[in-house]
Order: structure tokens, then sequence, then C-alpha cells
């Protein structure tokens, strides 16, 4: 008994042995592999420090979260299935933009930069003749998706990150299959993680209904690791190719009603009648082909109109597929041009150093910069992470404001009364270069002014910092937002 135990032992410690080298081994094959990638800097060493100072939990984190497979071959069947039938209009519309009389008229022409980057970054054609409709949280948004729905002759798109089973999952359930027994076509894509709790039991309730319904890079294993760090963070809707729908609000009773703890859940959608209707489409079926291999390109799906408001839209997409980071060049762009007022509502800002030093730059060139950020988060590390960059902000003259009447979902943008962005990226580092998202790029001087009146309402539920206060925070506070600031870069 004595001689087996020894020998156990024995096995024990070789083996134990032998572990700690085949791990030591991995450890430095990941660490090439992430210098020769040539990465964010930033993000390569918080990667390399949580691998070394955590090696099981960095290797593991690493396997599913930290493989950087953009523009590799999982997303290449995505490149191709650009459907896109608009190149030569591209070309002509990126030659011959100022030739364009609705822009000589218009205070646009001091943004045409931003206008041609999305064209050349982003085939992200210049569409007139728009009509933009802002809604406000989920009483606004909600009833208003739903009458379009419930007013479809042909065909029901719908991208959605995050369908809920609830109120409001049940209502948009009922419409839809109501509209398929009508004979509409109706296609849903949904993200196989942001809809991870959404049952078989429902998803197998439209099926029998006639709905196509598919998950968005189904997260299964083995493949796990290869899928889940790139998330379909859209959400679109697109009605007989006439009326669209884009922005903040996913399908969930808490974008109507909140959350305990945190309290009400303040977000922003846009309505589109127009022409930009059309680049919604084209989004929605590109991902349609890359999900289902199916590709619809028919006319009926793309729809002509006759002038209605006089809106320019551009909208713009980026994600894993795209060989830009499109809408953060549009971030950074729009932020380095504004000359009187700046401002941003975002419910995650880990901006990367390129978005934060054109913050800074134009707060400190008396530009009047403000930033709305929650008071109360859905994510404590990435509060964390967020209230990391306020010194450097408050210290640059950026004002900041946390919004404390509950959670702000809202990811808008507005510079100058001329331009505005209003989407689904947040302005982090996911949103920047993991996520798929969908922006709306407005040059409009009236919807400018009312997305600023809006966010002037909002700052009446802020509560404004400042310097010497924040300077004095708890010491633990500070720690954990340190810690937050070297996770940030692959949170």
């Amino acid at each position: 008994m004595i001689f087996l135990s020894s020998i156990l032992r024995d096995i024990w410690h070789y083996t134990n042995y032998w572990s700690q080298y085949l791990i030591a081994v991995i450890i430095v094959i990941v660490i090439i592999y992430l210098i020769l990638e040539h990465r964010d800097p930033n993000k390569t060493l918080s990667w390399i420090l949580v691998i070394i100072l955590v090696p099981i939990v960095g290797l593991i984190l690493f396997y599913f979260l930290g493989k950087n497979y953009r523009k590799k071959r999982i997303f290449t069947k995505k490149g191709i299935a650009d459907i896109r039938q608009t190149e030569k209009l591209i070309a002509w519309q990126s030659e011959h933009l100022l030739d364009d009389l609705d822009i000589k008229n218009t205070n646009v022409l001091s943004k045409i930069g931003i206008i041609k980057l999305l064209i050349n970054n982003n085939k992200a054609l210049l569409t007139h003749n728009n009509k933009v409709t802002i809604l406000n949280n989920g009483n606004e948004t909600f009833p208003a998706i739903f009458e379009a729905l419930k007013n479809a002759k042909h065909h029901i798109h719908l991208e959605y990150y995050m369908i809920e089973e609830g109120e409001i999952g049940e209502q948009l359930k009922s419409i839809l299959i109501e509209k398929a027994k009508q004979g509409v076509e109706v296609r849903l894509i949904y993200d196989d993680v942001g809809s991870w709790g959404l049952s078989n039991e429902y998803i197998n309730d439209l099926a029998d209904a006639g709905i196509n319904a598919h998950a968005f890079i189904p997260v299964r294993f083995p493949r796990f690791a290869q899928k889940i760090n790139f998330r379909n963070h859209r959400k679109i809707i697109i009605v007989d190719g006439k009326t669209g729908f884009i922005g903040g609000l996913n399908f969930a009773d808490r974008y109507l009603y909140g959350v305990p703890d945190v309290g009400f859940w303040r977000d922003t959608h846009l309505k589109i009648e127009g022409t930009s209707v059309g680049s919604l489409q084209v989004i929605f079926l590109t991902d349609w082909y890359f999900t289902t291999d199916q590709l619809l390109n028919e006319q009926i799906y793309f729809q002509k109109f006759n002038p209605c408001e006089k809106c320019l839209v551009q909208i713009a997409t980026s994600g894993p597929d795209s060989d830009w980071d499109s809408i953060m060049q549009a971030y950074f762009y729009t932020i380095s041009t504004a000359h009187n007022y700046l401002y941003i509502s975002t419910p995650y800002f880990i901006p990367n150093e390129s978005i934060l030093t054109a913050i800074k730059t134009v707060a400190l060139s008396g530009v009047d910069v403000k930033i709305i950020l929650p008071s109360r988060n859905d994510s404590k590390l990435t509060y964390y992470g967020s209230m990391s960059y306020i010194k450097e902000l408050l210290e640059a003259n950026v004002s900041i404001f946390m919004y404390n009447r509950g959670f702000t979902h809202s990811k808008v943008l507005i510079v100058d009364d001329i331009i505005s962005s209003v989407g689904t990226a947040n302005m982090d580092l996911r949103s920047f270069d993991q996520n798929f998202e969908v922006n709306a790029i407005i040059y409009d001087e009236k919807i400018s002014v009312k997305l600023k009146e809006f966010f002037l309402e909002d700052l009446t539920y802020c509560e404004k910092l400042n310097l010497e206060t924040y300077n004095k925070r708890p010491i633990a506070r500070r720690i954990a937002e340190g810690i937050a600031r070297i996770f940030s870069p692959i949170l």
C-alpha cells in the first residue's frame, strides 16, 4: 500500500511538472502569435498581461474570445455575398459629389469629407428624399414598429441582436405569425448569443407559420471559439422595401418597463421612409445570404420613391467582414470637424486612442463637448472601464454628465446642427472592431436640432461631474477602474 502510494505521488509530481511545462509552452506560442498578428498594441499588451498573470484563465479567455478572425476565412463568404448592384453609382457619386445641387445649397458642404469617407471605406451611398422620424424610448418605438409590421403587404425583414420572450416578444411573434398567414414573406435574423434565452418553442412557432428565422453565426461546440466574439449587434427592420427602422432598441420588455435596480431604460430609434430604406435592405439581404446561402436581389425588394422630404442619409456598417473600421472612422472624422459643439450619448465608453485624442483635441480648441454616460450600468466591468477615462476628459474641458433617471442606452452623436448619428454602435472597442454594427449618418439641420433638444432634455436628469469631486473618489474605486482599464481592450 505504501509502495502504491509512493508511485501515485511520483506520477502526480511528473504529471504536474509536464502540465506546467506544457502550459508555459502554450503561453509562449500564444504570445508569439499575438506579436505576429500586429494588433493594436494596447489590446496585445492586455492579452499578454492577462495570460501571464492568470495563465489558465487567460488562455481559456483567449481561446474563446481572443482569436482575431477579422477578414479571414470565416467571413470570406460574407464578403463575396456583397449583393450591392450600385458599384457604378458609387463610383460616380464619389467623383461628382460636389456637383449635387442639394448639397451645394446646404451646410453639409462643410462635412463633405465625411460623406466621401463613407463612400470610399464602406460603399455607403448618400441617399436623398428621406423622411426621418425620431422615436424616443419603447413607448414611441414599439407602437411605430408594430403598426408598420401590421401594414406589411409583401415582405417583412428583421435583423436583431436581442429578442426576449415577454410581452414585447410575444406581441412581435403574434404579428409576424399573423402576417405570414396572410401570405407576407417574413424573414428574421437573430443573434445566437444576444437571443440566447429564446426558446425552441418560440422559434418553432415561427417556423410552423412559415416564417424563415435563422440564428446569425450559431454558437455550438467545437467551433464555439471561432464565433462567440463576433456578434450581430444590428437592429434593422424593412417593411415592403418602403419603411425602415434602425436604432438602439431590442425586442425586450426592459426597453418599455426598465429593469429592477436600474430603472427606466432610455434609448433612441429612427423610422426612415425614402431611398435609405434600399441601403438597409442591401445590408439585410447580404447578411441573409451569409446566414442562409439564399441570394435575394429581385427588384420587388427595392422600391422607387417619389420625393418626400430632402433629408440626406448614409447608412454605414462595420464588422469583422469589412476592410475598414468604417463607423469608428466616421466617428473620428465627425468629432474632428466639430467647430461649435459635440454632443455624445453612449452607454459604454471605452474608446481607442484615436477617438479619445479627437475628443480631447476639439474640447481643448474651444468646442463645447458634452458626453452623457449612465450612472448605473448593466455591466460593472464596463462601467468601471468607462469611468477610468473620466479624469483626462475633465482635464481637457470635456463636460461629463451622469444620467440618473435610469439607464441610458442611446447611441447618439450630434455636431454643429449639421450632422448626427443614430444607430447600434457604442463608443467602445467592441463596436469598433468586433461586432456587426449599423448607423444612420444624417445630414439635416432639422433632425440635428431635434436630437440636440432631446439631448439637452436628458441633461436635466444628469449630474455633472467635476474634477475636484472625481479626484476624491475612494481608493477601492480607483483600483477597480484601473483593473477595468487594463481589461478594457479585450472587453
